[in-house]
Formats: structure tokens, sequence, C-alpha cells
């Protein structure tokens, strides 16, 4: 299971918050009386450096909340911004090659689907609906893990998928030969063909491992209503919706926008030669 960075950040605002609170309910009040005391019974007669030095150690803040009120508007603003508008994802696989490549850090609109509370993921606010050719970052049925498809299938579509066609509703999807190439997969490099795909007018480079007709039990699903059906650029070296089926509308985490940095595994400087927006 990913680490939920979401939940990470409302319990520390929360925690945060709570000490700020706490502190100012009930034990502010008691650093101001020692104050007034001290002042009215042992100040006289004391030097004003004294006087200073005494009140500023009778004022101080116990640690914890100093912590808390420091760090309380800055994550309180980080969750903001991650939950309601751009969050940052790292990509652990080649399912979307050639679009999208192990390292690539990309951004995450989180409003381009609708506005959600954190954690919960409840839409508050209707902004729009997937269409056909988003990336996508979601959490698919089978596992609570972050995923990143491309959206295929709309609720009520039907799609097939066989002998390495894609039909959508019964038309077949634009897809033209670019030229051969060479992919890397578990069993070492296999010879494999680019394509240039158009779905919804929108255009992007798919591909396919030579040689291989990887057969599923199933090649045609009828999409249920408020939900997706994802697959992976990378045709035949993709887990997606063809396994596990289609993706719940409630479990939309946002639309991939663009790649901001991209860093090789293992020791290596992270490059920004592969800026560019997602399509």
């Amino acid at each position: 299971m990913d680490i939920d960075f979401s939940l990470v950040l409302v319990c520390l605002v929360g925690a945060c918050g709570v000490v700020w609170l706490i502190d100012s309910l009930f034990i502010k009040k008691h650093r101001v009386q020692a104050i007034a005391d001290f002042e009215a019974t042992q100040a006289k007669g004391k030097s004003e450096d004294e006087v200073s030095l005494t009140v500023a150690g009778l004022s101080q803040e116990p640690i914890i909340v100093e912590y808390a009120k420091s760090f309380f508007p800055v994550l309180l603003i980080v969750l903001v911004l991650r939950s309601f508008l751009v969050e940052p994802f790292q990509i652990p696989t080649g399912s979307m090659i050639p679009t999208l490549e192990v390292g690539d850090f990309i951004l995450v609109n989180k409003y381009a689907y609708g506005v959600r509370l954190p954690v919960l993921g409840t839409k508050l606010v209707d902004v729009a609906d997937p269409e056909r050719g988003d990336v996508m970052v979601f959490i698919p049925p089978h596992v609570n893990s972050y995923y990143i498809k491309r959206v295929i299938g709309l609720p009520g579509d039907t799609i097939r998928y066989e002998d390495k066609r894609l039909f959508v509703n019964g038309e077949l999807i634009s897809e033209e030969f670019v030229e051969d190439i060479v992919i890397d997969t578990n069993l070492g490099e296999l010879a494999g063909t680019l394509h240039q795909e158009t779905i919804n007018g929108v255009e992007h480079a798919t591909q396919h491992i030579s040689g291989v007709n990887r057969q599923r039990s199933r090649t045609t699903w009828v999409i249920p209503n408020g939900h997706y059906f994802m697959m992976g650029d990378n045709r035949d070296n993709s887990s997606d919706s063809r396994e596990w089926g289609a993706v719940s509308e409630k479990d939309i985490v946002g639309r991939a926008i663009a790649v901001w940095m991209h860093k090789e595994p293992g020791l290596n400087l992270p490059s920004f030669a592969r800026n560019q927006r997602i399509k």
C-alpha cells in the first residue's frame, strides 16, 4: 500500500491545531496570570533588565506549543495545495511507456474532475468529467494504491480489445505505425513497434511487442455508470482494466498534466530534459 500523504498531512495539521487550541484555551492563561502576579508582588525593587528577563521566562511557551504554532500554517498550506490544487507523483512502472517513463515526476491537477475532501475523497464541487484520452491518476478496484493510465472508456461505452486492435462502441480507434523499436521487458529486450493513436482528438504514442499476442479470457467490456475503462500506452505490458475491471468515479485522484522532472533509478542526478505537457 502506498503512503497516504494526505492522511499524514491531515493528522499533522489536526495535531498541531489541537495543541495550539489547548494552549490558547487552558495553558496560556496560567502564563499570563504568573506574569501578573510577578509584576504585582515581586517586580518592585528589581532593575528593568531583571524584570524583562523574568517576564520573558514566564511567558515562554512550551516547546511543543512553539513547534505546533510554527508548523500549523505551513502544513495547512501544503495540505490545501496537495488536496485541492496540484499534487506531485513519481512514475514507478513502465505501463505508460512511451508517454511516461519510469522515474518521471509528474504534476496532477486535483480539481480537474471536481473538488474532493482529502482522505475521504468525497466530491464537494463538480468541475468536469474525465474524457477519452485523458491520462488519469486513480485507485484501482483490486488494490489500495495509486495507478496512472489513459481513459479509454466512459460510462455506457462498449470496449473491445482483440488482436492488438482497440474498438470503442464498435469503431476501430485510429492507430498509425511509426517505426520498429526495441522494448525492454522482464524477459530482456524484445522487438516492438511504435504507433501514433488518436482518441477523441488526442494524439499519443503507444507501443506493442512484436510476435506477442497476449490473449485475455475477456475481450469485450460494457462500462457501468460511474465507471471508467483504463489502459496503459504500453499495451502488451500493462496491468489495467482489461484485467481488474473499470474504475469507480469515487476513486479518481486527478488528471496528469505535466512532467516536471526525471530521475533514473539509483545514484543518478535528476534531469529536466523530459519536461513536457502530458497528452
